[in-house]
């Protein structure tokens, strides 16, 4: 079974910022999700994973084979859709497509031709295969950015927040994809939706400050909550007063009030039990930590 290693892994940048804190992470093959904030280092940590930067210190190992120290070996491995990209504007979808496949290592013309006909239909992208990339809106610039990820068939796949720029349509078919694809490789999907994570990963983390606070599975620390989770409907302007009182670790509007999710070991008068869900587990992890993140 394939297995990403990684270990001790940190990074500073030049003006003083800890991206990424002793990070320690055990990675097998599936769907793993990397949740956190904007800016906890979740894009570093990735970028470091595909060697577009270096670490201060650690190592990543995949498959037994320390990456730093062979960055090509994963590089011929790896498909990587970053959180900011773009293309030749005025390149068609199709021979940008082709080109990436020849970066990849894709020779054959037949091969070639065959796979970038098979992943612009699997992205919706075959009708408009002619059109020059720069005239593409940001949501099918993202499907094609999807499709050169994963044309050259990766063993490792990263993709950091892949969603953005998605209607609620292609979102789903891109779900369909990775799913699809996770069954027998390694699939880092790295977001702060954290939908996107409890539709598609087994396993997951979370990391706020640069740092891995919490590893596991959803099931299980979903479970962890059970019997622990209260709601309530307030006021907006009772809010504070809460907030003083009781671990709320969430909030959100509810027509026109403020609806309230509580923390607590204990049964709350007043409150109604709520089941757990994956973003319950995200709050209370990050809830001592603040708004505040430390990466990038």
């Amino acid at each position: 079974m394939k297995k990403l290693s990684i270990s001790g892994l940190s990074k500073t940048y030049s003006n003083g910022t800890a991206a990424l804190k002793d990070v320690n992470l055990e990675i097998t093959q599936g769907m793993f999700g990397l949740l956190g904030p904007n800016g906890a280092g979740k894009s570093t940590l990735m970028r470091t994973i595909a060697t577009l930067q270096t670490s201060d210190s650690g190592s990543i190992t995949f498959d037994s084979n320390n990456t730093q120290q062979n960055p090509s070996d994963i590089k011929k491995k790896l498909g990587f859709l970053p959180q900011s990209f773009d293309f030749y504007p005025n390149l068609s979808a199709w021979d940008t497509l082709n080109y990436f496949a020849v970066l990849k290592g894709i020779t054959n013309n037949t091969e070639r031709k065959n796979l970038v006909t098979e992943w612009l239909v699997k992205v919706n992208l075959f009708d408009q295969r002619k059109k020059r990339v720069g005239g593409f809106s940001g949501g099918m610039k993202q499907r094609l950015g999807i499709a050169q990820a994963l044309i050259a068939n990766p063993e490792l796949v990263i993709v950091d927040e892949p969603t953005a720029g998605l209607d609620p349509k292609e979102r789903n078919h891109f779900h369909n994809i990775l799913a699809e694809i996770g069954e027998d490789k390694i699939v880092i999907l790295s977001t702060h939706i954290v939908d996107d994570v409890s539709n598609l990963c087994t396993d997951l983390a979370i990391i706020n400050f640069g740092q891995v606070i919490l590893q596991g599975t959803p099931l299980a620390e979903t479970d962890k909550l059970r019997g622990k989770i209260w709601r309530k409907t307030i006021k907006k302007d009772e809010l504070d007063w809460y907030r003083s009182e009781f671990e709320v670790i969430s909030s959100h509007l509810y027509m026109g009030d403020l609806r309230i999710i509580v923390y607590s070991d204990y049964e709350l008068s007043g409150f109604e039990l709520k089941e757990p869900d994956l973003e319950d587990v995200y709050f209370k992890t990050i809830f001592h930590q603040g708004d505040q993140v430390g990466g990038e």
